[in-house]
């Protein structure tokens, strides 16, 4: 046989051999029970997502699907045990943005490399944040937030959860983008903080959107702004950061990802994307997210999410290298 036939029939064999390779790997998936391991803690809104899509992914595979959750260690604990587990797809994680866009940068060591241990699964939903002051407060919507830093330079301060967190982050973003300095105060845990926001004790903060809803409802904060792209059906009248500051494209989101060991077969990967879109296209998911206080999106293509983790690292690194508190951690 000359070569270049036998070349002929080789790649005609690969061609026949490769979409019978990926149905049966579709076919044989899952072999046995497929956990979902997620940074967050039992009862958060991330966790109670999960939860949803798992038992909808059970009933779809045809085996259990358990939800293991490892909070703690700045939210690094399952991002460490994915990066090690077989790449089988029986071991999957859920994991917001700062796990795969922050981290990387703001610490010293890493114990996994956001960039080569994870494949992409679904992106399909993001956490905005909601901008908020006590009622008392002189300040009533962003801009005179940003007037009033620029006349008072180094007295007003912001709440966060800390160095590094997208609350923190989301500050820095509107202080680099409007040349103004607040002093950042810390907190251990959201309720702190947004007690101190409406007592006054803190001029301003950015929380999750959720979590002021019942202290705006009582009258004891006042929302600015939420940093979604498009405007929050929980606070239809509150403008986006872009409206607010009359900046287009500015928005400042936390989002969940479902990722896979690095190595786990693309035909896996590819009937977990359809079967998760499927999950979390429906109006039901969608609803029940919106609930929660999340933005329930589309997910792009598994291509299409690799692109947007990457310009999320450019951003979001970008301005902790900025801000001068990379490797601080």
């Amino acid at each position: 046989m000359n070569l270049n036939r036998r070349n002929a029939l080789s790649l005609l064999t690969g061609a026949a051999i490769a979409p019978a390779t990926r149905a049966f790997a579709q076919q044989g998936y899952p072999s046995s029970t497929v956990t979902i391991e997620l940074p967050l803690a039992p009862g958060t809104g991330g966790d109670a997502l999960v939860r949803i899509y798992a038992d909808a992914l059970q009933t779809t595979l045809g085996k259990p699907v358990v939800v293991k959750n490892a909070p703690g260690a700045a939210l690094m604990i399952a991002a460490i045990d994915i990066s090690k587990a077989q790449p089988d797809g029986l071991t999957l994680m859920m994991t917001v943005s700062s796990t795969l866009t922050i981290n990387p940068v703001l610490y010293k060591v890493m114990p996994y490399n956001a960039d080569k241990d994870f494949a992409p699964i679904s992106l399909y939903v993001k956490s905005p944040f909601t901008l908020v002051v006590g009622a008392d407060s002189p300040i009533k919507t962003a801009r005179d937030l940003v007037a009033a830093a620029k006349a008072n330079p180094g007295k007003l301060n912001f709440g966060s959860l800390g160095i590094g967190t997208m609350q923190h982050l989301s500050m820095e973003l509107v202080m680099d983008q409007f040349g103004v300095k607040l002093n950042h105060v810390p907190y251990r845990a959201t309720p702190q903080q947004t007690t101190d926001i409406a007592s006054g004790n803190v001029d301003v903060g950015f929380v999750e959107a959720a979590a002021p809803q019942g202290l705006i409802r009582d009258g004891k904060l006042r929302p600015l702004a939420v940093t979604s792209g498009a405007r929050f059906t929980m606070y239809p009248d509150v403008p986006t950061l872009a409206e607010a500051f009359d900046t287009p494209g500015l928005e400042a989101v936390s989002w969940h990802v479902m990722m896979a060991p690095a190595a786990t077969p693309r035909a896996v990967i590819e009937r977990l994307h359809q079967e998760m879109n499927k999950i979390t296209g429906s109006a039901d998911f969608k609803a029940k997210a919106t609930d929660l206080g999340l933005l329930p999106i589309d997910s792009p293509s598994l291509d299409g999410i690799a692109s947007f983790i990457k310009s999320e690292q450019d951003r979001w690194g970008g301005l902790i290298k900025k801000i001068g508190i990379a490797g601080t951690q």
